[in-house]
């Protein structure tokens, strides 16, 4: 091994590959109309809630992601796979509040009614495509998703954040020294 350099750790891909089907399993197999009648005035008054709750959760995660992202920039592999499980999370929340707010109020969207079309009318927002088959075409899912575009465009731009610094990093290890009698631009400019 050489010094200095860091090995990539099968672990990582396995560990994400597990979070994600571990979301999976958690999001096709936990009933989403609750302890209430999915109509009923406390079925609904609990998904708004849960709603917040997971939007709070979701911003507390991306923050800490962050917060490591600035305190630790030497760890990219570790930042990787806490932006790539983010990802997980946040998709699970969304599919689930979509597939719940189909369930309340068919209305909302137009081609969503399983919660399969529910990932995939997520993963589709998270990767900025927008194919029109599943859309948002009430209120409250218009504002979901522009909640749910806010999170994913600041998950990938520390994503983004996290793969050019790193890049950075391995090219300064292969940028020469300059001679020691040469100007740099980090010398203090003494010409005025």
């Amino acid at each position: 091994m050489t010094r200095g350099r860091r090995v990539p750790v099968p672990g990582h891909a396995l560990r994400n590959g597990a979070a994600a089907v571990c979301a999976l399993l958690l999001y096709y197999s936990v009933p989403l109309d609750g302890a209430f009648g999915i109509d009923s005035w406390p079925g609904q008054v609990f998904g708004v809630i849960s709603f917040f709750a997971g939007i709070v959760g979701l911003a507390w995660l991306v923050w800490r992601r962050i917060e490591h992202f600035l305190t630790a920039p030497a760890s990219a592999g570790g930042r990787v796979d806490g932006v790539l499980l983010v990802v997980c999370i946040v998709c699970v929340v969304f599919s689930a509040f979509y597939y719940r707010l189909q369930q309340q109020q068919p209305e909302e969207f137009v081609g969503l009614s399983t919660r399969t079309d529910a990932l995939y009318y997520t993963m589709v927002t998270l990767g900025t495509v927008g194919y029109g088959d599943v859309h948002a075409v009430g209120q409250v899912a218009r504002i979901a998703t522009m909640v749910q575009i806010a999170f994913d465009l600041v998950v990938i731009g520390t994503l983004a954040a996290i793969v050019t610094s790193s890049v950075n990093r391995r090219l300064a290890v292969f940028r020469p020294e300059p001679p020691s009698g040469e100007v740099t631009d980090d010398a203090p400019d003494t010409t005025r």
